[in-house]
Order: structure tokens, then sequence, then C-alpha cells
């Protein structure tokens, strides 16, 4: 266990460059590593085009240091291949809600939840996953909303429901679809909202006729008349809030079941106004900025469509190089080119896909058969290790000048608060010395400059200058002028009488149901899904390490009733066998799961790499995998098998 109580003092911090030699690697100058990061890219582009090269920012980093990455990308490499951890959650809100809207943000602010009738958090667990958010949400109870969860497990947050839905996993669009119908049948749509600002009724009519309230309930576990009452409730409301998390995001069918969601917000008008609206929460501090800011392969900065020529223009005319029209690679199709031998170098900035994707063993083969792999971070991460160089980079949240933009769309500015480490670079002026050592002389720009520059390029960011960001204490995008503020809620033209100004109507989403890939059967009989607790953070590489008087280690949460049946008592070491791989971990008896149900985090790979357990079957659209739903069985092994032990350590608090 790491001594440092805060990851950013921490005596396990980078702080001398590393490059492999011999199969190892060694300390090195930050010249050598320096050079022998761009050489490998040079020769990597050189024998097999830009195309051959991948980037992956960092959600965690400022909106200017991931302006910079996708710019280095696509102008000193020449591709649109970059992504971020964007796609491992709310890639598919950002394309469900685009195509819908034409923008891929959260239609509301946090302050419109404690301005609310009725708060409906879908697959989502906001009181350990996103405090903060919750805040609000208790706000909202107090004033009066009433507040439902939808979600298998009986979570800390449903525990505040005045009603708790508990569905089968992946079986979010028939529940959705059913509640259409019965806010349809029971005369509930807003008809004249539908009429003005919509398109597809009738087809949607269609698509949910066959979902009845008894036909949800056989497939999803929900009662019928537990189905009629979230239609009713979220019908009648006045004012009506639906949020969702990673429970709706992380499937391969992710951004059907986000257009399923939009559907009854579309149908009862429950968007484009103030207190109603449709809500994804984000999970880490910039995954909205990271996206906002172009690190994504088929947007430029302010979600601009690269496909578009007439976008392309400004930007080619600013940078001084032409941009491929072409969408590139996201994170999965990067790995799946690993696999082909097409992308060849990868260029890793504050992500760590050996702990955070699917099958774990496939994702470090892939890394491994790259011809150059650099990797910049603050801790050699289990995928600094497999890199040809590692870069030691400074914390952004707490080293660094810039801005963030938060899952309400709030821009905010930052100011560095402490110093690096003895030898750790700015991630800013590493990406400027290596576009230097490739023919691009860049000076390392200060951040309230590199901000200018995305105000240059972003209508959506036009208004936002850093001393207006400090007066204000954040901006909500779009902000098109310095002399004027938008409304914080999105798409009030829906509302409008006058058809100019609506624009082009919101269609509803025709989506079908299809089941979790990962199939339950005789060997696999148990549904393992997957989350965050409230005492640690993703892949644990900030918060796994650090003594905590909250520190568990991993556990696999179980229903009281599954215990019994598998004489497993509560603390016991078991083994967890998917069709991909077997770990060993304690097991939580716990009130909150259902019987068929278990849950694990990513917290603990050290030591429980959960994610040798879940499948790569990923979205068609948006590329994210379903974590969500992957078929396990669970073995009772009686005494615990020291030498074989991957679980918590010894004196785990529990």
């Amino acid at each position: 266990m790491r001594r440092s109580e805060d990851f950013s003092t921490s005596y396990e911090r980078l702080t001398r460059p590393l490059v492999r030699e011999h199969g190892e690697l060694r300390p090195a100058s930050w010249e050598e590593a320096l050079d022998r990061a761009a050489a490998g890219f040079r020769q990597g582009i050189d024998r097999h085009g830009p195309n051959s090269f991948g980037m992956l920012s960092c959600a965690r980093a400022t909106n200017e240091m991931n302006f910079v990455a996708q710019k280095f990308t696509r102008v000193v490499v020449g591709t649109n291949n970059v992504d971020s951890c964007n796609r491992t959650c709310h890639a598919p809100s950002v394309a469900g809600l685009a195509a819908a809207f034409g923008s891929g943000g959260g239609t509301s602010s946090y302050s419109e939840i404690e301005d609310t009738d009725l708060i409906v958090i879908w697959g989502g667990n906001p009181r350990f996953a996103h405090p903060i958010f919750f805040q609000h949400v208790l706000k909202g109870v107090r004033n009066g909303a009433r507040l439902f969860v939808v979600d298998p497990r009986r979570t800390p947050t449903a525990e505040w429901a005045d009603r708790w839905f508990g569905l089968n996993v992946g079986t979010d669009i028939p529940l959705a679809h059913a509640v259409g119908r019965e806010i349809l049948h029971a005369g509930l749509a807003n008809e004249s909202f539908i009429e003005r600002a919509t398109s597809g009724i009738d087809e949607y009519r269609a698509l949910v006729e066959p979902w009845t309230p008894a036909a949800a309930e056989a497939e999803t576990g929900v009662p019928a008349e537990a189905v009629r009452e979230l239609a009713h409730t979220y019908a009648r409301a006045e004012r009506a809030q639906l949020c969702w998390t990673l429970g709706i995001t992380e499937h391969h069918n992710a951004t059907d079941n986000v257009r399923s969601l939009i559907n009854l917000s579309l149908l009862t008008g429950h968007v484009g106004r103030h207190g109603s609206g449709l809500n994804p929460l984000r999970g880490q501090n910039n995954v909205q900025g990271g996206g906002d800011m172009g690190a994504i392969p088929d947007r430029l900065v302010g979600f601009q469509d690269i496909l578009d020529p007439g976008v392309r223009e400004p930007f080619e005319r600013a940078w001084g190089r032409p941009i491929q029209g072409r969408k590139g690679l996201n994170l999965t199709q990067m790995f799946e080119a690993m696999e082909e031998g097409e992308l060849k170098t990868l260029y890793v900035i504050g992500e760590n896909p050996v702990q955070s994707e699917p099958e774990t063993h496939k994702t470090t083969a892939r890394l491994r058969s790259l011809d150059h792999l650099v990797v910049q971070d603050i801790f050699l991460t289990r995928t600094a290790e497999l890199a040809d160089v590692v870069l030691p980079a400074s914390a952004a949240w707490c080293e660094s000048d810039g801005t963030f933009t938060n899952s309400e769309r709030r821009v905010q500015l930052v100011r560095k608060a402490l110093d690096p480490p003895e030898g750790a670079r700015d991630d800013i002026e590493i990406m400027c010395a290596l576009a230097t050592r490739l023919g691009h002389p860049w000076e390392r720009p200060a951040a309230e400059e590199i901000w200018n520059e995305v105000r240059s390029l972003s209508p959506m960011h036009r208004g936002m200058s850093y001393a207006r960001l400090a007066e204000l204490d954040g901006i909500q995008w779009p902000c098109y002028s310095e002399d004027a503020l938008e409304p914080s809620y999105l798409h009030s033209r829906l509302w409008s009488k006058a058809p100019a100004l609506r624009g082009d109507p919101a269609p509803f989403g025709i989506v079908g149901h299809s089941p979790p890939v990962d199939l339950l059967d005789e060997d696999f009989p148990f549904r393992l899904t997957t989350g965050r607790r409230l005492d640690d953070y993703n892949t644990g590489v900030q918060t796994g390490g650090f003594s905590s008087p909250l520190r568990r280690g991993e556990l696999l949460d179980l229903s009281p009733e599954d215990a019994a049946k598998l004489g497993i008592e509560d603390g016991e070491t078991v083994r967890v066998t998917s069709r991909r791989g077997s770990v060993l971990v304690p097991a939580s008896v716990t009130a909150s799961m259902r019987p068929g149900l278990v849950f694990m985090t990513f917290h603990f790979p050290h030591q429980v790499d959960t994610q040798l357990l879940t499948i790569d079957a990923t979205d068609p659209i948006a590329g994210t995998a379903e974590y969500k739903a992957a078929a396990v069985r669970i073995e009772r092994l009686g005494p615990r098998p020291a030498a074989e032990h991957r679980g918590a350590p010894d004196g785990a608090l529990r």
C-alpha cells in the first residue's frame, strides 16, 4: 500500500523517463526518451502512413491539454485516429443525443434538478459514482420532487428513492417501450409537442405496441403495476428530469438504450424547458470536455462535423495543413486495427486500457503487437509497463492551469495549485517537444493562449474568455458572445411557435430489443454486472494503493438467497468464472442484490482483475463495450487457498 495519503505527492510518482532496452524498461534522460518516442512515431508514419498511428487522450486532463492532443494527432501526424475513455462510458449518450437534437450534451443544469417535480435515475448510482450531483438530487427531494430509481441493484441511491424499479440486466429498452406504450394508451402523451417538434410518431406507436405492461413484466422482471406507475408519474409531472449513467451506456446496444429514453422525453415534452430534461452523468472530471475539444475521431472542437469541408476550412487555414475528410478510428476500432496489423503506433496520455478495456488478455496481446507504444502518465500503470517509452507527466487537475467541462456543460477555470515532482513535465510541454522533433516547431503556449485558439475555432465557446469564466464562476455552453448568456437548458427552440425558429424536428428512435450477448446457461447461470463504489475510482491508479479508512478491497456482491443456495458465507473466498477467465474474490452477502445477479468493480485490478471476466461485445454506433452483462458461475472453495488468493489483502476493512 502506498504510504502517501495523496496520489499527487506519492513517492511512486514517475519522475524519470523510461525506455525499453533488451526487453526491460530502464531510466533515461528526457532528451533520449523524447528522441526515441518521436523516432518511433516517424518510422511508423513513414513506413505505414499516418493512419497507422493512434492517440488516446485523457478525460481527466484539462480542455487545453485535450485540444493540443487532438491538434497533435491531426496536424503533426495527419490522422483523425484520436479518442479517449469517453468511448468506454458515454459515447452512446453523445451519439444518441446528437441523433435526436444535433448536439451531444446533457440538456439541463444541476440547479434544475433542485427545481423539478420528478427525478428518474435510470441505470446509475450517483450516491456513490456522482456524489456532488447527488447533493443536488437531495435538494430537489427536499424541495418536493419525487425520486424514482431504475436499476438491477437496490443501490445506495435506490435507498433514497420513493420507488425502486429492479429490472433484469439488459432489458432497459423493453421497459422504456412499455412505459411509452402505457403513456400513449392512457392518453397522456403531449400531442401538441409531438406534432410541433418531433417526427416518426407513427413508427414509434407501432414499435411499442407489443410491449404491454404484462409483456414487459415477463421480460424485465418489473411488475406490470410498477410499469404503469412509472409511465403515469413521468407523463403527469409538470417538470421531470431523466438521468442515466453507465447502466444504460455500457451495453452492446447502448446507443439504442439512450434513444429509447430520449423517446420518453419526446413523448411527454420533458425537454427544452426549465426543470425538464435529459442528463447523462459523466463519471470523470472532463469526459464532456475531451469530446468538446475534438479529442474524438469524427468531430472537431465544438462538435463540428469533420466530414463537412466548410467546417474543416477554418481549421486548415488556422493550422496551415489539410485535415483528412474522413472519420478516424475510435478506441475500440484502434484495438481491432492492432489485431489486424493496421495500427502500428499508439500514444497514450493518462489512460490505462490494460485495466479499463474488457478481456484483459486480448487487450494486452494487442498492445504487445504494436511496433511502438508511448505512454505518458503519473504512475507506472499496467499499460505503461508494456510501453517502449514512458514519459512522466504532471497530474493535470492540481498541477496545471486550464479549464474543465462538467456534466451540465459548465466550463470552469482552474489554476495551478502544486508544482509537479521534480523530473515530471507538463503534458502540453511534452507534446510540443515531440511535435518539434517531428518537424513542427511548437513553442509551449500558455493555457490562456490555447483557450483563445479554442474560442476562435469553436462558436459555442466564443463568449468564454478566461476573465469572464473567472468572473461568473463558470459558463455553460453554448456561449456565442461575450455580451450574452444562453439559457441554462438546451433545445428551447422545440417549443417555438415559429417553424423557422424550431429548426429540424427531433426524431423518435426506432430501436428494437437485443438481449445481452453473453447468454446465461447451466454452466454460467449468474449475471455479473459492474460499477463503482464510493471509496475508490475507476482502475485504481489514483486511489487503489493509498491508505484509507474506507478501503475494503474487491468484493463479489451476491444475494442472501444465492449465498444460501451455494453454501457461501460472508467474507468467504469464491471463484468467479466466465467464458473468458477466472478470478478469486471474497464474497459479500447483501440484500441489495437480487437472486441471479452479482456485482464487482474494476477498482482493484492488482488484487482481482475483473476485466478477465467481461466481454468485448461492442455497440456498433458508439464502440462502447458491454461491461454490464457477463455470464458467470460461482464456486465455493472451502478454506481459503493462501497461495492462490487474489482478493482483498489481509486486514482489509469490510
